[in-house]
């Protein structure tokens, strides 16, 4: 929301709130890829009438609950397709992360440069430029010690980068 909102707004940066309810309305009318569906489709079982729309000319059912049982079954059945199709997309995602995903394994003594986790800015380092020590493992949990104060720390293995020797 913040990035459509910051889209519209003047340059005094002061009428972004008169923003907000066509931001929430697009949001709520739009189709997202993960279910197919729109929000409103999800929570009202029909896609929204907008002012250019035909009015709906007639509607009939023989019982005065047979709609309401023909809208629960309809949204039951919306959430159903939904809920799929949000597993194939976790799944989906899950794959392409995995596909050019390192899993490098550390042992004791090994050196490593670990993450820099402060504020700094986007030209700063990520990562420390003293290496410390693994002194504990227990993948993807590693324990690093740090060799001039003696800090100990746990580390993920994804904010561990090893320290490479060159050859002189």
């Amino acid at each position: 929301m913040v990035a459509q909102l910051s889209k519209l707004y003047q340059k005094h940066h002061n009428n972004w709130d008169s923003y907000v309810d066509p931001v929430v309305f697009a949001y709520n009318i739009s189709q997202h890829r993960s279910t197919s569906y729109s929000p409103f489709e999800l929570l009202f079982g029909r896609s929204p009438l907008l002012p250019i729309d035909p009015p709906p000319r007639s509607f009939s059912f023989a019982r005065s609950d047979d709609s309401f049982v023909h809208l629960q079954r309809l949204l039951q059945s919306y959430h159903h397709h939904a809920r799929a199709r949000m597993i194939s997309q976790q799944e989906y995602s899950k794959r392409r992360y995995d596909k050019n995903r390192r899993d490098p394994h550390f042992n004791l003594g090994d050196r490593v440069f670990t993450r820099i986790f402060s504020s700094r800015g986007k030209l700063d380092p990520r990562f420390s430029n003293e290496p410390q020590y693994i002194v504990r493992v227990s993948h993807p949990t590693y324990t690093v010690r740090h060799d001039v104060s003696g800090n100990e720390r746990q580390y993920h293995v994804s904010d561990l980068r090893p320290v490479m020797m060159s050859h002189e």
